[in-house]
């Protein structure tokens, strides 16, 4: 079994040597580097219910481990009976050591817990390095009891990253164990 290795450090001991190898930096500067990880919750019954943000927003923050912002429509859009100002979705964005034990806690526990996951699809990448993806509830995540939820809601994930091209982008990813798909 391998040694455990906090994320931060092995992107330093293990990531960092690998990259420069791989890609040929000539400077540590020039190796990409994870910025931010942003988690995103849109709700659709906000506009309708609004208890319901706040409490997604509260999940959210148990989950993450970093209080979440309740998000509000820009403009009014007449076919979804959304006005402008109304609660539609609650976000967090991780930096530091935060962004680094979730990214662990995403990696180890709750990705391995999903129903029939064979990987995440390694064409989700959007062209400058970053990443998005999306798990379908928040139940997977440990800190969430089944008995206190009143409405299963999905996510999406989003890992800003420093590098300049998809293929770095997901060399860094597999860098840190991301369980891509097999191609």
């Amino acid at each position: 079994m391998a040694e455990y290795i906090p994320l931060k450090d092995r992107y330093k001991e293990q990531v960092v040597p690998d990259l420069m190898k791989k890609f040929q930096y000539k400077n540590l500067m020039q190796v990409p580097e994870i910025v931010k990880i942003v988690v995103n919750m849109g709700i659709s019954e906000g506009a309708r219910n609004k208890g319901v943000p706040e409490k997604h927003a509260q999940e959210l923050s148990t989950i993450v481990g970093q209080k979440a912002v309740v998000t509000k429509a820009r403009k009014s859009v007449a076919n979804f009976k959304l006005r402008e100002g109304m609660p539609i979705g609650a976000k967090v964005t991780l930096r530091g050591l935060n962004k680094y034990n979730f990214l662990y806690k995403l990696i180890n526990i709750v990705l391995p817990k999903l129903r029939d996951f064979r990987g995440l699809p390694s064409d989700s990448f959007d062209g400058r390095g970053n990443y998005t993806f999306g798990l379908s509830e928040q139940v997977v995540f440990p800190e969430i009891r089944h008995d206190d939820v009143n409405r299963i809601q999905g996510m999406d994930i989003t890992i800003v990253t420093s590098a300049n091209s998809d293929e770095e982008a997901r060399e860094l990813l597999a860098g840190f164990g991301f369980p891509f798909k097999k191609q």
